[in-house]
């Protein structure tokens, strides 16, 4: 996952708004989101090459999504897999706030990654590339590729459009927030960040939703938690360049 916004108990209809594009390589094999066979409470896409997710919640209200911290430098050809905090989350029942003093405990057996963990007591933040974890406050936030809340062109610009379309006091029509997804507007070459892959890859990068031969936007995703415990879940995917999408929807209860 490239890009996470996030509206956090500061709605007056939904305690919890998520708004999220995944980038990856589109040869990499991925199953859309839907509930999982061998564990039936945890709604999420799933990375078929390794068994993990990118982002999913559960009928219990479980919520977590990751997204990588770009960094050429120090890469770890044979680190684990970041999905695999996600999924390990998801199906288990430890506490957000332990699960992530455990992650915290090894996060430098993976690569740079930022995490957000969330349960009916709160949401957290933990990246190993900082110290952690911390609490999330109640406000709207965006996660791309650097720490939250880092104003690269993206988040600042997906970030706008996020607040105006949750100015709505009705989300259960999800276009508004996927169109905020859908945004290919590159960034200006002096506002690119420098992260060591190179310019040519800084600039593929730099829209919201992402195109390019071999790598791009592969999943938007639109959740809402209402004041009622009532989630709503919709998703597009993207298995090639120029794809139109493949949309899935789901609402329950919250157990």
């Amino acid at each position: 996952m490239c890009l996470v916004l996030v509206a956090y108990r500061c709605h007056p209809r939904y305690p919890l708004i998520v708004a999220a594009n995944r980038d990856e390589f589109y040869r990499r094999p991925t199953r859309q989101a839907g509930f999982w066979d061998d564990h039936p409470e945890v709604l999420a896409g799933r990375d078929l090459k390794h068994g993990g997710t990118w982002m999913g919640i559960t009928r219990s209200g479980r919520f977590a999504t990751v997204t990588n911290y770009r960094q050429a430098a120090g890469h770890m050809d044979h680190a684990l897999s970041r999905g695999l905090m996600v999924r390990d989350y998801l199906v288990g029942g430890t506490q957000a706030a332990s699960f992530a003093e455990g992650i915290n405990s090894r996060k430098d057996a993976y690569n740079g990654f930022n995490l957000l963990l969330g349960d009916m007591e709160g949401l957290l933040y933990l990246s190993n590339r900082k110290q952690g974890p911390e609490k999330v406050s109640h406000g709207v936030h965006a996660l791309s590729n650097h720490l939250l809340d880092t104003p690269w062109p993206k988040v600042v610009r997906s970030l706008e459009a996020f607040q105006r379309a949750i100015l709505n006091p009705d989300l259960r029509d999800k276009g508004p927030l996927l169109e905020v997804l859908a945004d290919r507007t590159p960034a200006p070459d002096e506002e690119l960040p420098e992260t060591g892959f190179g310019t040519e890859w800084e600039r593929i990068l730099s829209p919201v939703f992402i195109v390019s031969e071999s790598y791009g936007t592969r999943t938007s995703t639109a959740i809402t938690v209402d004041r009622n415990a009532r989630v709503s879940f919709e998703e597009r995917s993207f298995r090639y360049p120029g794809d139109r999408g493949h949309a899935v929807e789901f609402q329950f209860q919250l157990e």
